[in-house]
């Protein structure tokens, strides 16, 4: 397995990725992939990235700024998506690993991701790396008329944003 920069010329396979996980209701409110411009927007630019294995892309994983706000500057939201043939393969670990070590070393101090609490696999991934729950958000909001929570986790950096 490689561990790659996200591109443009990747986006279809992960559009395909996405939709996957968007069609199992369980990792995003989402109803539909966004267009390659539209996502590049809401990501950062240098914190996105793929899984290669045997020239197939088995995930990805991207940072999104959680405000504009420059007191949030070093403060991001986690976006992890494994395709459902690479599933429990060490793939989300790898990915999620590299976006913990670039973010700190890009001065992100906190990463946070809202978890459905019916994706214990995600939940556990997240623990695993050094994430803890931070809280349930309740009823934040519908999918298909009806109220899902999330569970909020954060990892805080013990390498940057300590002064």
């Amino acid at each position: 397995m490689e561990i790659i920069e996200l591109l443009q010329g990747h986006w279809e396979s992960v559009r395909t990725i996405y939709l996957h996980g968007i069609a199992t209701k369980q990792a995003t409110f989402q109803t539909a992939a966004p267009s390659w411009e539209e996502w590049d927007k809401g990501h950062l630019p240098s914190l996105r990235y793929v899984a290669v294995i045997e020239d197939d892309i088995a995930g990805w994983a991207a940072l999104s700024p959680v405000s504009s706000r420059c007191v949030y500057a070093g403060v991001a939201e986690v976006s992890v998506y494994i395709h459902e043939g690479h599933r429990a393969k060490g793939v989300g670990t790898a990915l999620l690993q590299r976006l913990i070590s670039e973010s700190e070393q890009d001065n992100i101090w906190t990463l946070q991701s809202g978890i459905f609490p019916e994706n214990v696999a995600s939940i556990a991934l997240h623990e695993r790396l050094g994430f803890r729950k931070i809280g349930y958000r309740e009823k934040i909001g519908k999918m298909d008329g009806v109220w899902r929570d999330t569970v909020l986790m954060e990892r805080r950096s013990k390498i940057t944003g300590q002064d």
